[in-house]
């Protein structure tokens, strides 16, 4: 398992525990700050490099709304629709 395949791994088990939140939109925000709060940047840039380069096919749907979301507030780089 290499190390994107751990990050994704890690994501999703974080999107199964905020997916039983009846509020989705707590929920999409818990995960960005879980992931802001104790992923370094490093860990969110790999991360959102694999769905760029869609190297990812496995990222739990809640996880992809919540990144898609709060994308701007949570990642050092830019996604690539934006200037980098």
């Amino acid at each position: 398992m290499n190390t994107l395949d751990k990050l994704v791994k890690m994501a999703n088990q974080i999107g199964t525990f905020f997916e039983s939140f009846p509020d989705r939109e707590e929920a999409l925000d818990g995960i960005a700050n879980h992931l802001k709060k104790f992923w370094t940047p490093h860990m969110r840039d790999t991360l959102i490099a694999g769905i760029e380069s869609q190297s990812v096919e496995t990222l739990n749907p809640i996880v992809a709304d919540a990144i898609i979301k709060h994308r701007t507030s949570m990642f050092a780089r830019t996604m690539s629709n934006q200037s980098t």
